[in-house]
Formats: structure tokens, C-alpha cells, sequence
């Protein structure tokens, strides 16, 4: 029986003494940092505080030992609280234990799908999402979950459900309800958060904030004014079990933990590859081991009943710029959080809830960048009309149909692509053996009757027949007869039973025209086809040729005669 090798067992017999104090201080810069993150996005996904400090502590651990990357930091995080919320909210209610017991289930069958995807090798699932789908849904999930915030800050009730519009109306209607020392604390924590850091990312401004939020409340005994509070919090850890499974709340939550299982996955792939493009030489990424341990990491969660974890994008570049050299980082941070669950716990009694929406407010204000948006507008207007559409729907119908929306486009998006790829006419450059696209060169020479033709795209069933349209285009536009068609076959990297039974009609139809057809530059699983298929020898071996030139000069011989 083969040994499976973890990438826990390589970097642990390579680590080096010197890395130790480098490590230690960036675990512990993180640790501080994660801890009143992981009770914000708690608070965020409808479960009390500590059920964040539980999502920050082992789950990291399993990412410890099976992930591949050097610096992610795994633990809570905005977007996957939010659509917890969204998804268990959907069906219990916040703060009870029908709604806990649910987001234990949840995070359960997010382990699952994210470790059996990862085991079957699955990974590449998760580029079918575009980049501008995911930036538009992101920005829009971002303003939602700040507004899902207010109510914590104003001292009102809002929807997260309704979408951005019906949160609004709710937030205006209940002003005259808002209550005075939330709003003070919330909006101070927020100007506090935002100083601290422009004057430097590396300030631990959230632990500053909890403490200061803390003291105020205890001073000036807000919590007996009626100042929202953390209230009490046990020490100690849960009772590990297997949360409770209900096939109709199972089948209810599938495509919330599918959601969630897809974005956390992206989210966490995204900030990785970011990281380790500035250390190409130290270690490299594995999608599917990463999968796999992102999975694992929901499974430990799960079985604390706590809420699924990704790896964190603040966290983790906070991680890398305070000089964490392996991932033994993340064992300190662990270690911090563990002390809090073991010590500190009681501490938090007066942490006021406006608080901890302040940092959450603060944290998803980093997802909107309009230079990112400027920039696509300029390179790609199709892209930006994607991440619209995308951010529009998310804030009009809310996150969970944002994410149906993001997926169809994104699917639409490369059916489109696939059946209306780029194509050309190719003539030969002055003094050369190359063939290029005669729009683009204008002084590429065609040769008389000669008809090159190249098809960028895989043929498939849903591009053959665009394939046939698009050439006696090219056919109908020359003013001389064409004797020769040769198909470039080089953007050509596979193709179906429906494509090999259309080219074959192809080349009986323009046969009766007398028009005879080459192929060149066929790649191998291509060619294996045409062969398997019996095209090959009905067009015959020798219609087939290496480049284009070859392809020319027979063509030439022949016309001649």
C-alpha cells in the first residue's frame, strides 16, 4: 500500500531554527488579531461570539497539517458568516439552538463537499467562476454585510434577506428607535479602526477597539443602560460530536453549503496564490491538497458545531508582512486563541456588540475597490458589464440569488465564448514562412485560390455548425474562385462526434463544389480522432500537413494542373 505524503511532514523536517522567532511573532500578531475577528463574523453568521473563537482555533490546526501554503490563515470570514446567515436564516432563527444546530450541519456538509471534490481531483471546478462575476458579487456582498451590520450600530432590526433596497427602507423607517450609546461606540470604533490603520496595517487596531469598547462599557456600566454586550461566555472548549443530521433541513441547506463551500474555496485560492507569487521558490500551491485541507478544517469545525472557515485575506497578508517564514505561524495563533477560550473568555462579558460591527464594517469596506472597476472598464467592456449585472442582482435580490446569478453568467459566458470564438483569414508575411490574420496584417499576401482558415476554439456541438457559417463567409468574400481550403487546425485542441460528423458533411459539400480541403498543424488528440473516426482516410493522409506552408505549396502544385 503506497505512504501518502502529507506536506505537513516536508516543511517540518526542513525547518530551521532561525525561522522560529519569525514565525512566533507573526502568529502571535495574527493571534491578536483573530480572535476579536472570529467573535465579529460569529456575531455576523447568527451564533454567539464564541462560537468564533472555537472556528479560529482547531480548524487552523488541520490546515496545519495537510495544507500547502505557507502563510493562509484559516479561520472565519466575512463572506462565508454572511452567507451562513443568509442560508440557515433561512430556516431558523438567529441566536436559538434550532439555528445552531443547522449551522453545524451546514459546515458539516461544507467539509464534505470540499474534501470529496478535493479527493477526486476536482479543484479545476472552481475556475468556471470568471474573476469579474466574483468581484462584482464580492463588492455587492460587502455593502450588504455592512448594512447587515447597522442594526447592530443604530440599534435596529434589518433584514439581511430583503436586499440592499429593503434594508434601507427598514434602517430609515426605524431611526426614531436608534439608540444614542450604540451609535457613539459604533461609529467611534469605526473612526478608531480606519486610524489605526493608515498609520500601520501591522497595529493590532481590532484588539485595541475590543479592549477600549470593553473598558468604556464596564466604566460607565452601559450594559445596565441597555447597551447590547457579548454577555456571558464559557471557557473551555464544546463537546466534539457529530452534529445532528435531518434529511429535510439537509436537502434545504445543500445549496447554501455548496455556495459557501465554492466562494470560501475561491476566496481562499485567491489570497494563497497572491502570497505565494511574491515566494515562488519557498513552497508551491496544490489545488486539490488545498481543498482537502480546507475541508478538513470544516470537518473539525463542524464537529464543535461552529461555523465553516476559509482562509482570511486581511489575516493572512497580515500574517506574511510580520514575517511568517513557514506555517508553524498558525500553530501560535492557535495557541493564542486556545489561551482566550481557557483565560480570557470571561473579559468579554462587556465587549459591546457595536463594537464587534464596527470591525466586521471596516474589514468588508476593504472588498470595494473602484480601481479595479475603472480598469476593467477600460480593458474589457464585456467583463465589466459581467461584474454589473453581477453586483446589481446581489444588492437588489440579495447574496444567495447574486450567487445564482454570478454562476449562469459565468456559465453563459464560456458557452458564448466556445460558440463564437475568434477566427481569421491568414495570408503569409513578405519574406517569411508565417501566416497571420489579414485584418490585423494588412500586408499578408493570400494566394490566389487558396483559402486559409483558422478556428480558435475547441470544435464541439455547439460551435460545428459556426465553424461551416463562418467559412463560406470567408469563401464568399474572395472576388476569385476558391480551388483550396486549407483549415489551420492549431487553435483546435479537441473535438466531439457531433463536430467530426459536421466537418465531414463539410468536406462532401465543398467536394461537389470542387473544392478541395487540407488540414494543418492537427494536434495529436485531434488527429487521433480523425483517424478513429475514418475521416482521415476518406479525405486521405496525404491531405494533412505539418505547417502551412507545406499545406501551400501542394495547394499551389495542384491548382496548377
Amino acid at each position: 500500500m503506497p505512504v501518502i505524503k502529507l506536506p505537513s511532514t516536508q516543511w517540518l523536517r526542513q525547518y530551521r531554527k532561525a525561522d522560529f522567532r519569525y514565525d512566533l511573532a507573526a502568529g502571535l500578531t495574527v493571534g491578536v488579531m483573530i480572535v476579536p475577528q472570529g467573535m465579529a463574523y460569529a456575531m455576523l453568521a447568527g451564533v454567539p461570539p464564541i462560537y468564533g473563537l472555537y472556528a479560529a482555533a482547531l480548524p487552523a490546526l488541520a490546515y496545519v497539517w495537510m495544507g500547502t501554503s505557507g502563510h493562509l490563515s484559516i479561520g472565519p470570514a466575512a463572506m462565508t458568516a454572511m452567507l451562513t446567515a443568509v442560508g440557515v436564516g433561512a430556516i431558523a432563527a438567529p441566536q436559538t439552538e434550532a439555528h445552531l444546530a443547522m449551522v453545524g450541519m451546514l459546515t458539516l456538509s461544507v467539509g464534505v463537499i470540499q474534501f470529496g471534490l478535493g479527493a477526486l481531483r476536482l479543484g479545476f471546478l472552481v475556475n468556471f467562476l470568471s474573476h469579474p462575476v466574483i468581484r462584482g458579487f464580492t463588492m455587492a456582498a460587502a455593502i450588504l454585510i455592512g448594512f447587515s451590520q447597522v442594526k447592530h450600530i443604530f440599534g435596529v432590526t434589518i433584514d439581511v434577506k430583503t436586499g440592499l433596497p429593503g434594508m434601507i427602507i427598514e434602517m430609515v423607517r426605524q431611526v426614531p428607535q436608534m439608540y444614542a450609546p450604540a451609535l457613539g461606540i459604533g461609529l467611534a470604533a469605526i473612526g478608531l479602526l480606519i486610524v489605526l490603520r493608515r498609520i500601520h496595517p501591522g497595529i493590532p487596531a481590532a484588539l485595541i477597539a475590543v479592549i477600549l469598547g470593553i473598558g468604556i462599557t464596564w466604566l460607565l456600566k452601559l450594559d445596565k443602560q441597555g447597551l447590547p454586550v457579548a454577555g456571558e461566555i464559557p471557557t473551555g472548549f464544546p463537546v466534539f460530536r457529530l452534529p445532528e443530521l435531518k434529511l429535510s433541513d439537509l436537502a434545504t441547506l445543500l445549496p447554501t453549503a455548496f455556495a459557501v463551500a465554492m466562494v470560501g474555496f475561491m476566496e481562499s485560492s485567491a489570497v494563497a496564490r497572491i502570497i505565494q507569487a511574491r515566494h515562488p521558490d519557498e513552497y508551491r500551491l496544490n489545488s486539490n491538497r488545498e481543498l482537502m485541507a480546507l475541508g478538513l478544517s470544516n470537518l473539525v469545525s463542524a464537529f464543535m458545531k461552529s461555523i465553516p472557515v476559509s482562509g482570511g485575506m486581511s489575516r493572512s497578508l497580515v500574517n506574511e508582512q510580520a514575517g511568517a517564514r513557514t506555517r508553524l505561524s498558525s500553530v501560535f495563533s492557535t495557541s493564542l486563541v486556545l489561551l482566550a477560550l481557557l483565560v480570557l473568555a470571561p473579559l468579554l462579558y462587556y465587549l459591546p456588540n457595536a463594537v464587534l460591527a464596527a470591525i466586521i464594517i471596516v474589514a468588508v469596506a476593504s472588498m470595494l475597490k473602484m480601481k479595479d472597476i475603472r480598469k476593467l472598464w477600460q480593458i474589457d467592456r464585456k467583463d465589466f458589464v459581467m461584474l454589473a449585472v453581477t453586483f446589481t442582482g446581489t444588492l437588489l435580490f440579495g447574496i444567495g440569488l447574486g450567487i445564482a446569478i454570478g454562476v449562469f453568467l459565468s456559465l453563459a459566458w464560456i458557452v458564448f465564448e466556445t460558440s463564437y470564438p475568434h477566427h481569421a483569414e491568414l495570408g503569409r508575411l513578405p519574406g517569411t514562412v508565417n501566416y497571420r490574420n489579414v485584418l490585423r496584417f494588412p500586408d499578408a499576401h493570400r494566394e490566389e485560390g487558396i483559402l486559409i482558415y483558422r478556428f480558435d476554439a475547441p470544435l464541439y456541438f455547439a460551435n460545428a455548425n459556426r465553424f461551416c457559417d463562418v467559412l463560406h463567409e470567408y469563401i464568399q468574400r474572395r472576388t476569385e474562385p476558391v480551388k483550396t481550403i486549407i483549415i489551420d487546425m492549431d487553435g483546435v485542441n479537441s473535438i466531439d462526434s457531433t463536430a467530426l460528423t459536421t466537418l465531414s458533411g463539410l468536406v462532401d459539400d465543398l467536394d461537389k463544389e470542387n473544392i478541395r480541403v487540407y488540414f494543418s498543424i492537427v494536434k495529436g488528440p485531434v488527429r487521433d480522432k480523425l483517424l478513429r473516426s475514418g475521416l482521415t482516410s476518406r479525405i486521405g493522409a496525404d491531405h494533412f500537413f505539418d505547417s502551412n506552408e507545406e499545406a501551400v505549396v501542394r495547394a499551389k502544385a495542384t491548382n496548377q494542373r
